[in-house]
């Protein structure tokens, strides 16, 4: 019965929210905009490999965030979040089926990159194991971090907005475009506590072997803020929805 009601929930997800218009212009436009706005910016292949797992890594991060900031804050709005409660399954695998839609979908975007790179340069030599695991821990850990923020807001403009407060940031702090060591000393230490830091620098090492974080410790770092994340979320649920 548990897997009946998790599948139905995150079909009815997908049907219903992956092409709603802030996932649209979040999710799919603004990630496909940058990738082609970083590549034909690009003046060689070697750049193009370069930002590659920066633009990946930020496709990712919007898509996941976006869609949980539609599939969460719509039904807490409208109230049919307190219906999927009466589901005969525990909160926290309600929870894990309202974000796999999330994170299939935030997979999906870190390879639309890809896609476009591979019509443009070669990308021979590349660990495409790592590649897959790097991606599938960094759409977990953003869509839990979106869970996290869609728990906290009650319209999905506000969501959004509160998302921006975290995307943007790492864009600048987490090595994507801008090497860490490159920053200013006393915001060095900022890097090391955003989980996209671990993915981004764990992408380095399998698309161009120049990450400076063992990906091994990056994975198992993922793994520590995915898990932290989700509970703080379930935990935030139970407290402030469940009377």
């Amino acid at each position: 019965m548990s897997g009946v009601a998790y599948w139905t929930i995150l079909m009815k997800d997908m049907k219903n929210y992956y092409l709603k218009p802030p996932n649209i212009s979040w999710g799919i436009v603004f990630p496909i905009s940058w990738t082609l706005m970083f590549f034909v910016r690009s003046g060689s292949d070697v750049e193009i490999r370069d930002i590659l797992p920066g633009v990946m890594a930020l496709s990712v991060l919007f898509g996941t965030t976006s869609m949980l900031a539609v599939t969460i804050t719509f039904e807490r709005k409208s109230r049919s979040f307190e219906r999927l409660l009466l589901a005969p399954i525990s909160l926290k695998l309600l929870m894990l089926a309202k974000t796999t839609g999330a994170i299939l979908f935030g997979i999906i975007n870190a390879f639309v990159p890809v896609l476009f790179a591979l019509l443009i340069v070669d990308l021979s030599g590349i660990n495409w194991f790592l590649v897959s695991v790097s991606v599938l821990l960094i759409a977990v850990t953003s869509t839990f971090l979106g869970l996290f923020i869609a728990v906290s807001a009650s319209e999905v403009f506000e969501a959004q907005t509160f998302s921006n407060f975290f995307r943007f940031p790492m864009m600048f702090l987490c090595g994507l475009f801008i090497p860490i060591e490159n920053l200013p000393a006393f915001l060095r230490p900022f890097s090391f506590v955003l989980p996209l830091t671990y993915g981004a620098d764990s992408l380095k090492h399998a698309i161009n072997r120049n990450g400076i974080i063992d990906p091994l410790a990056s994975v198992f770092i993922l793994l520590g803020f995915a898990a932290l994340l989700f509970l703080i979320s379930t935990r935030n649920i139970e407290r402030r929805w469940i009377y």
